[in-house]
């Protein structure tokens, strides 16, 4: 590929991706088969995204702690289906400091077992609840078919766990977090609409009694599961002997929940807004919202570009100055183009002494002339409106490609290209086999009307939203 030369998405949607990555400078492949090196450009959109998420977290009431990487193996197989829905995907370490270990350790695919091994601890008395725990980490999950962000080896994310009195709080706080936390993150800063609903017996967390999850349509009609907040009841509080005395005196087991999202984010970014020039960013997840571009070297180019720089950025926006006038401008252009910027602003001897500059609105890619001392006004302008304007052409995209099905052959059909509302009762008992074929599954459940299911609904009654997934 040449560079900011990239395939339409049209003509092949996973190499569109692949070559966007590549481009864009956000990621390549590590030198152990399904590992990831997220370059700077990658990493400062995951930071962007971390924030907002750590930010709302916090404000749940969850706080931050850290534990550790290697699990020993007995952990897991206190949880029976927790181990074997994760079985397949472990890594196990068996040796340490040139001996065989005595008991083999699993490298984390998730924390459950060890964070619960410790509030089984902390947790005493009734006085000790909720007791809501984050961390910020890396797990590992052996991968068959790797893709950068979508599915590596290895890769970053946040895995929330709580310890609750009763069944209804823990309920009430995994629902917060899949609203409050998720739902917010991904609509009002990824710019990415989803939908919310709970999943399927099948398709639900290894170990957990219901799994909510926030659902996005990408660019080329293929849901992802773009985060998960479980419901996991006393599955692991009776192995761990998660108890507490509660205020009659009496010991009752903790209800829980855990939670996670990972650097998944940044691929559902791409592939949730990039056309085929590259990325397009929302300004809240730019590590550039503007780049201001010198034409060619000159010093009153040189001076004017440095007085917006300094404008821009006292103004709060996140700025850069691309003055490597060694490199043609067209190629810089593309290349700005190709990570996203949402703004760049060009500044030449010739608009100069007109006294205007080029700014070019990313998302729109349009090109207009703007007085020199309207360029602060006509930024702001961009940065305010870009994300909103992202998420509804996202929004059309998602609701162009939903169709409301009758039956399952109309769902198989609907889901081969986009999502397909079916009442769960018209796809049978063996509906999900009969999806299956079509490598077709129920991404989630909703009530008719696109809100979340409530205690005592009856299933068959519930809308599957289907379709394929990455």
């Amino acid at each position: 590929m040449t560079k900011g030369a990239i395939v339409s998405r049209a003509e092949d949607f996973p190499r569109w991706y692949q070559e966007v990555i590549a481009g864009a400078e956000m990621a390549d492949n590590g030198p152990a088969r399904g590992t990831m090196v997220i370059r700077p450009w990658g990493y400062g959109i995951w930071e962007l995204m971390q924030a907002e998420l750590d930010r709302r977290i916090k404000e749940a009431g969850a706080e931050n702690a850290y534990f550790p990487l290697f699990i020993p193996e007995s952990f897991l197989k206190l949880e029976a289906e927790h181990v074997e829905g994760f079985a397949p995907e472990l890594a196990v370490v068996t040796h340490g400091g040139g001996k065989e270990l005595e008991e083999p350790l699993v490298v984390r695919p998730t924390s459950e077992t060890v964070i619960n091994s410790f509030f089984s601890k902390w947790v005493q008395s009734h006085r000790d609840l909720p007791l809501l725990v984050n961390q910020w980490a890396n797990v590992v999950r052996w991968e068959l078919r790797p893709r950068l962000f979508l599915r590596t080896t290895e890769f970053l994310w946040q895995e929330g766990h709580t310890a609750h009195a009763t069944e209804e709080d823990a309920r009430a706080y995994a629902l917060r977090i899949l609203d409050e936390v998720y739902r917010t993150t991904m609509v009002d800063i990824l710019g990415v609409p989803v939908l919310t609903g709970h999943k399927t017996a099948r398709e639900r967390f290894a170990g957990a009694n219901r799994t909510w999850t926030c659902e996005g349509m990408m660019g080329d009609g293929k849901a992802l599961q773009m985060g998960t907040s479980h419901e996991l009841g006393q599955n692991f509080a009776r192995p761990f002997d998660i108890a507490f005395s509660n205020a009659s005196g009496g010991r009752d087991y903790v209800w829980q929940t855990s939670w996670g999202v990972s650097t998944r984010l940044v691929g559902a970014l791409v592939m949730g807004h990039g056309d085929d020039f590259g990325l397009r960013l929302p300004p809240a997840l730019a590590p550039a919202q503007v780049v201001v571009l010198i034409v060619k070297d000159a010093p009153e180019v040189r001076s004017a570009a440095d007085a917006l720089v300094a404008e821009l950025r006292q103004a709060g926006h996140r700025v850069r100055l691309d003055d490597r006038t060694d490199t043609s401008f067209g190629r810089r252009s593309v290349d700005w183009e190709l990570k996203g910027v949402p703004v760049r602003v060009e500044v030449g001897p010739r608009d100069l002494a007109e006294g205007n500059v080029t700014v070019v609105t990313r998302h729109r890619r349009e090109k207009e002339n703007v007085a020199l001392g309207s360029v602060g006004a006509a930024v702001a302008t961009v940065l305010a409106t870009a994300g909103a304007e992202l998420l509804a052409e996202a929004t059309a995209a998602r609701d162009a490609r939903t169709v409301e099905a009758g039956s399952l052959a109309e769902a198989v059909e609907a889901g081969s290209e986009g999502f397909a509302r079916v009442r769960l009762g018209a796809l049978g008992p063996d509906g999900e086999d009969r999806l299956a074929e079509h490598a077709i599954s129920v991404r989630c459940l909703q009530r008719p009307d696109g809100s979340l299911a409530q205690v005592g609904d009856a299933e068959d009654d519930l809308v599957a939203v289907v379709g394929r997934s990455y």
